[in-house]
């Protein structure tokens, strides 16, 4: 029988519009990703299960919905000639659609349309050309790469033929059992983890003194024009008990290896609630203020996410911390409660 909860979702559910979908397939959401995918989350749109999609050949948005709500996953992928058109006809289809990590660009489209805007948070940016890991500041994380070779650690890149699925997925549970919330993975911001790479991912393993992997960290590609450009950051797992430096030195190692290629840049990733600042745009003072809370809320951090600890670790590299933002018409408590829902933080 169904629960109550699934029941009042399909109810709410029910009174959604029509939004015209459009389905490509795995290949055509790949091609697009690779001329026009040059954002963080660009390559999740494209492998994460579960989302639908407005827009054609020529471009999409990926979005999914809960609770009757719409929610835009990242910028459009298409053309930055044809962003704003894409974006005025999904909100025309959506009624109201609420737009998630979206870039500075996005944002300014969506104030033209009455949309209020704020900040959640900021991905950290590393510009190969110029970024560098000399000098004091970057003191520490080089000491994290030296401490693991110094104590008989290795750090390498896999295509899948150094440590398997099965050894991968180990690696990723027993992390899992050590979180503050294990019993489920987070969704829509980040996609489940799957130990197979994808097409054009990266993956990074350290091995231990004993012989054994103990951690890896995996990268998405960030495409222009066909090419790859960079990578972000998307899972890092450990085993329970691995030096902190793994991370780290991982990290290190990775963009290093990008730099070597001769890639532009390398993104941490989205650090949520961070280094929040006026939006620059008409935005909810009420939702800014719970946001600073919540990232201060001691209860969150150790309960929920660790959202300081997530903030920390990425400005141990000292990269630009780019601003992302949230857009919203409604930014009702439950708009807010449904997208918690959808991401899987509740």
């Amino acid at each position: 029988m169904p629960s109550f909860r699934k029941l009042l979702d399909a109810l709410l559910d029910a009174r959604l519009p029509q939004i015209p979908v459009f389905e490509p397939d795995l290949n055509a959401k790949l091609q697009l990703c690779q001329q026009y995918g040059d954002f963080s989350l660009a390559y999740s749109t494209v492998v994460q299960a579960d989302l639908r999609y407005f827009g054609d050949a020529n471009g999409y948005i990926a979005f999914a919905t809960k609770m009757g709500h719409t929610f835009a996953l990242g910028d459009p992928v298409a053309s930055a000639a044809s962003k704003a058109d894409y974006i005025a006809r999904f909100v025309a289809s959506a009624n109201r659609p609420c737009f998630v990590q979206i870039g500075h660009e996005t944002a300014t489209i969506l104030a033209g349309l009455g949309y209020r805007i704020n900040q959640m948070g900021v991905d950290t940016t590393l510009s190969l050309d110029s970024h560098s890991f000399a000098g004091k500041r970057n003191e520490t994380v080089r000491y994290s790469e030296k401490w693991l070779l110094k104590n008989r650690y290795r750090i390498l890149e896999c295509d899948g033929t150094i440590a398997d699925a099965d050894q991968v997925r180990q690696i990723s549970t027993n992390w899992r059992n050590g979180r503050i919330v294990s019993r489920r993975e987070m969704r829509f911001l980040n996609r489940p983890f799957v130990p197979e790479l994808s097409s054009y991912m990266r993956r990074f393993l350290i091995i231990g003194p004993s012989g054994d992997v103990v951690a890896i960290l995996d990268f998405d590609p960030i495409f222009r024009d066909g090419h790859v450009i960079g990578y972000t950051s998307v899972f890092k797992r450990k085993l329970t008990g691995t030096t902190p430096h793994a991370e780290v030195g991982l990290t290190k190692f990775a963009a290093d290896r990008f730099r070597e290629e001769g890639r532009a840049l390398v993104t941490l990733g989205l650090s949520p609630l961070a280094a929040l600042a006026s939006s620059g745009f008409r935005e909810s003072g009420i939702w800014r203020r719970f946001f600073e809370r919540a990232y201060k809320s001691r209860h969150i951090n150790e309960r929920i996410f660790n959202l300081q600890g997530q903030a920390a670790f990425k400005r141990r590299f000292h990269g630009e911390e780019l601003a992302t933002y949230i857009a919203f018409k409604r930014g009702s408590p439950l708009e807010m409660l449904a997208l918690l829902r959808l991401l899987k933080t509740l």
